[in-house]
């Protein structure tokens, strides 16, 4: 999910992280179909990548139901936009060594609990939506309105069903086995990839099943500290986890942000308008047969994030001259990586005094660096904390609360009174575009459709009815202004739904008492959640540095403590139990979902979700209430669901487990990674003789083989046989309508589990390997000002361009010809 608005801080203050992608285009042959990009020629980005890492919901999610195009029919196109969208992403890095697809598995109990809360969101929200959909046809079919045919219930897409354990999720699986396959036999520049899939029954978050790999082929003799790592994803969290790995050759790649992009109405179809106020219009026709459609959206590009870019940011942010120990930078971006958890998580809320958009992250660094000096010593040692040193900067931030809280609310009120004044001045319309726009024939029509404008017929009837229409709209436009100024007018008004009030005295003691529902003086409770928030502060850096901590721990409060509440904190566990176990699929599914999507879990199961005599129909809320909690959007807002107890969940499914079918048990198992490789890869002869030895083993105990690195560009681990491997020379199916099967396959697939440690205490060491090399500097001193006010120029490509317009012969034949030449006649 990501931190919001870090990324958006991050790029405008350090923007030399971001540079532009290069990219290939598809290019369509005469008849045409497409013609596939080479991959295996060099990256047209000036850099050649070892490893690329797909996390695989910020592809699965866009491609399914997309916001800004028409989205997939069925399923069958959902699962060719994700293979183009891999495609793409292939083309793009072009990975030498291998490729790792990472689908979210079952999730720490810690991020269950927001999962939860997003999937009731999103369950209320379509409720609601249908709900206004309907209000509105109604609305438009009693005044006589044009009106499209309604969309079919069958229609709908129901993004809950991208969660582990659902059949969606494992057909998904399949897909993406034959799609492998497929590439590795048919693509040149796949043949010497390896690649391994984790899919949905692989327990773990994908980007941390992405770190788990990275951290433990780190602790290998065979691992290369200089390999280049690209990881796509679009949460904002992935740069603290790639911080995190002390990787010298780190990079992510996601789609370019572009904020207010048009989506079109629910009703009409048509962008321009939200769907409250659709007025109904049939939609416009582009070309004479209306065979252009409406340019909704452009294709997104892709940046690249440098993280070799931003140490080099923090190495200059984070200097710390005449320290009486000495620096280790390596150390400082752990300690800046902590810094950055308390602006908030996928874990825990973040503390009320702290946003990203008042300059919260800086504020911290400040108190940090005061920290350093006081302390003599590092606030974190590879993902473990000194609490006495938290202390100090956790006293000094709560030292300033009444000063934020109050600043905060004076921003507001000058913020209102900005827009109220706006408002005035533009009749309610802001100002970005023109009060009036003309209609009819001499309405504004875009350029580059590929069409002339017609000639104008009837002129002085259009004309008259431009004006009315225009003195109509200068009426409402006055109205509107009138009305909006008398509700904006009372600003104590605007506040009296905020009961905690944070700007005036006592507001601590409001605060527990409303969203707590204890007595203001309750100190000992303001304790209780002070402590047992620092306790999943550890939990969240031990998870980011050396894995899952504890699959059970959660944090079991909605809010967040002030930073003047913790006290001794020293005092608090960090050690959490070990051996702990995640949940089956099936079991999220009932501790994620809503009633509303029970057709996603086993029937048997769902009924509990529904029937009045369930023994946890209380964790099914039809309705509930979302906290603003001084926030102005929904979405900002706290769901104040009911947190799930797992021991009366496992307890009300364990007597249904009988009666799950043989598909709803198999989607029922955690299950392991895969490794790919094609007939080709020098790994291939090894891999297949492996798979051949254990098919014929008499034995049907486990067996497990180290991998050979060499064979596998240094990637070590251990390999199984699979019931998925296909047999050399015979057919795979493809599960998708419209595409062929695969003949005569000579890919091997084993089961593939990361190396590690003989010592279950081993710690993964958060530093710079031996052999590493820094990359060159890429930061001028100018790169270092932020008042240079001159205009920013996006880097393209990974690598500075070095290239000089030339002219050929040709174009000094042409010049030749243009440029005639001057004769001095003599004087």
């Amino acid at each position: 999910m990501g931190v919001p608005a870090f990324f958006r801080w991050l790029t405008v203050k350090y923007p030399s992280v971001i540079c532009d992608c290069i990219e290939e285009k598809v290019r369509h042959g005469p008849d045409g179909k497409a013609l596939p990009v080479d991959v295996s020629k060099p990256n047209p980005n000036g850099v050649e990548f070892d490893n690329l890492y797909l996390d695989m919901n910020g592809i699965i999610h866009p491609c399914t139901h997309p916001e800004d195009r028409p989205a997939p029919r069925n399923e069958d196109e959902m699962m060719v936009a994700i293979f183009e969208c891999i495609d793409r992403m292939f083309a793009i890095v072009r990975p030498r060594k291998l490729l790792y697809m990472a689908i979210d598995g079952v999730a720490p109990r810690a991020k269950m609990n927001q999962q939860r809360s997003r999937r009731f969101r999103a369950s209320k929200e379509i409720a609601e939506k249908v709900m206004t959909i309907a209000t509105v046809r109604e609305s438009l079919m009693a005044r006589g309105a044009y009106v499209p045919s309604e969309k079919s219930k069958g229609e709908h897409f129901d993004s809950n069903c991208i969660t582990p354990g659902t059949p969606f999720m494992h057909r998904l699986s399949a897909c993406l086995h034959y799609y492998v396959h497929d590439r590795l036999r048919n693509d040149p520049g796949w043949k010497n990839v390896s690649v391994i899939l984790s899919d949905a029954n692989v327990p773990g978050e994908g980007e941390h099943k992405i770190m788990d790999y990275i951290r433990r082929q780190r602790a290998q003799p065979s691992h290369d500290p200089n390999t280049r790592h690209v990881l796509c994803g679009a949460d904002a969290d992935l740069i603290m986890l790639g911080l995190a790995t002390h990787e010298p050759n780190f990079t992510i790649i996601r789609e370019e942000f572009k904020p207010n992009k048009p989506r079109p109405c629910e009703i009409c179809n048509q962008i321009g308008h939200d769907l409250n106020d659709c007025q109904g219009a049939e939609r416009t026709k582009y070309g004479e047969n209306d065979e252009i459609g409406p340019n909704i959206a452009a294709e997104q590009n892709y940046i690249f994030v440098r993280l070799y870019v931003l140490r080099e940011y923090l190495e200059r942010e984070l200097r710390m001259p005449n320290l009486p120990f000495e620096y280790d930078l390596e150390r400082a971006i752990d300690d800046w990586v902590f810094m950055c958890f308390f602006v908030g998580n996928d874990f825990l809320p973040h503390l009320p005094s702290l946003e990203i958009r008042e300059g919260a992250i800086d504020r911290l660094v400040n108190l940090y660096k005061d920290c350093v000096y006081k302390t003599k010593g590092w606030v974190t040692d590879s993902g473990f904390v000194n609490l006495e040193r938290v202390q100090i900067i956790l006293s000094q931030l709560g030292h300033a609360e009444d000063e934020i809280f109050r600043k905060r609310q004076e921003d507001e009120l000058s913020f209102r009174k900005r827009m109220r004044n706006k408002n005035k001045r533009f009749g309610g319309g802001g100002g970005s575009r023109p009060a009036h726009l003309p209609q009819g024939q001499f309405a504004p029509r875009a350029v580059g459709r590929g069409f002339s404008n017609p000639s104008i017929t009837n002129a002085h009837q259009e004309i008259l009815q431009g004006r009315q229409q225009a003195q109509n709209t200068e009426a409402a436009i006055k109205l509107k202004a009138m009305l909006r100024s008398a509700v904006n007018d009372d600003d104590e008004d605007d506040f009296s739904h905020d009961e905690v009030r944070l700007w005036e005295d006592g507001f601590k003691e409001r605060y527990y008492e409303s969203k707590f529902a204890v007595p203001p003086t309750d100190e000992e409770f303001r304790s209780k959640v002070a402590l047992e928030y620092v306790r999943g502060l550890c939990w969240v850096l031990q998870y980011y540095y050396q894995g899952v901590p504890s699959w059970k721990w959660f944090f079991p409060y909605h809010y967040a403590p002030f930073a003047s509440d913790f006290l001794d904190i020293s005092s608090v566990i960090t050690v959490f139990k070990k051996g702990t176990k995640p949940f089956r699929p099936l079991e999220q599914l009932m501790g994620v979902f809503p009633a509303a999507s029970r057709s996603h879990v086993p029937q048997p199961w769902g009924e509990l979700m529904v029937d009045p005599e369930s023994p946890i129909i209380d964790f099914y809320p039809e309705d509930f209430k979302i906290d603003l909690n001084g926030k102005k959007f929904a979405w900002q807002g706290v769901a104040l669901l009911p947190f799930v107890d797992e021991k009366r969940l496992k307890k009300a499914v364990k007597s249904l487990f009988d009666e799950l079918t043989e598909d709803e048990k198999r989607r029922n198992v955690l299950g392991e990674n895969q490794i790919f490789v094609g007939k080709h890869h020098k790994g291939y002869d090894f891999m297949r003789g492996l798979a051949g030895e254990v098919a014929n083993s008499a034995d049907e105990e486990f067996v497990a083989f180290k991998m050979e690195s060499s064979y596998f560009s240094g990637i070590s681990g251990l390999v199984f046989a699979s019931e998925k491997c296909v047999v050399a020379g015979e057919t795979l199916d493809s599960p998708v309508q419209g595409l062929e099967p695969i003949y005569d396959c000579h890919v091997v697939c084993l089961n593939y589990r990361d190396p590690m440690p003989d010592d279950i205490n081993f710690k993964y060491p958060a530093c710079r390997l031996e052999g590493a090399i820094v990359p060159r500097p890429e930061l001028k001193p100018q790169d270092f000002d932020e008042s240079n006010s001159g205009p920013w120029r996006p880097q393209i490509g990974m690598s500075r361009s070095n290239q000089r317009g030339q002219l050929h012969t040709a174009g000094h034949r042409m010049l030749g010809l243009v440029v005639l030449p001057v004769f001095f006649l003599p004087l």
